[in-house]
C-alpha cells in the first residue's frame, strides 16, 4: 500500500497513464483511500450482469468500477498535460497543491 497522503482529490481531474484507458481524461467520482483506488467519471467500464427480483427487471448495467492510484495522474489544464504535483505554503500558512511544471494551482 501507498502511504496514506492520498494526494488526489474528489472532483479532481486525471488522465489514466497504464492499461486500457490509457491517455483518457477524467474528473475524480471516489477515493476508496484503505485500497488506494479511485472511480473516474466515464472510464474502466465495467458489465454488471443482474437478475430480475420480483418487479425489478434484470439486465446488463454498465458502470464505472474502480482503478489503482498508481495507474493515473493529475492532469493540469494549463500544460494539457499529466503532471506531478507538489505542495506549497502560501504566506498565511495555507497549504494548496501545484504544478510541478507551470506552477497553476489545483486547490481553489
Amino acid at each position: 500500500m501507498l502511504d496514506n497522503k492520498m494526494k488526489i482529490k474528489k472532483g479532481d481531474t486525471v488522465m489514466v497513464i497504464t492499461g486500457k484507458d490509457s491517455k483518457k481524461t477524467g474528473k475524480v467520482l471516489r477515493i476508496f483511500t484503505k485500497k488506494d483506488k479511485i472511480v473516474i467519471e466515464g472510464l474502466n467500464i465495467i458489465k454488471k450482469h443482474n437478475r430480475s427480483r420480483g418487479n425489478q427487471p434484470g439486465g446488463i448495467e454498465e458502470k464505472e468500477a474502480p482503478i489503482h492510484i498508481s495507474n493515473v495522474m493529475m492532469f493540469c489544464a494549463k500544460c494539457n498535460k499529466p503532471v506531478r504535483i507538489k505542495k506549497q505554503v502560501l504566506e498565511n500558512s495555507e497549504k494548496i497543491r501545484t504544478c510541478s511544471k507551470c506552477g497553476e494551482a489545483f486547490d481553489k
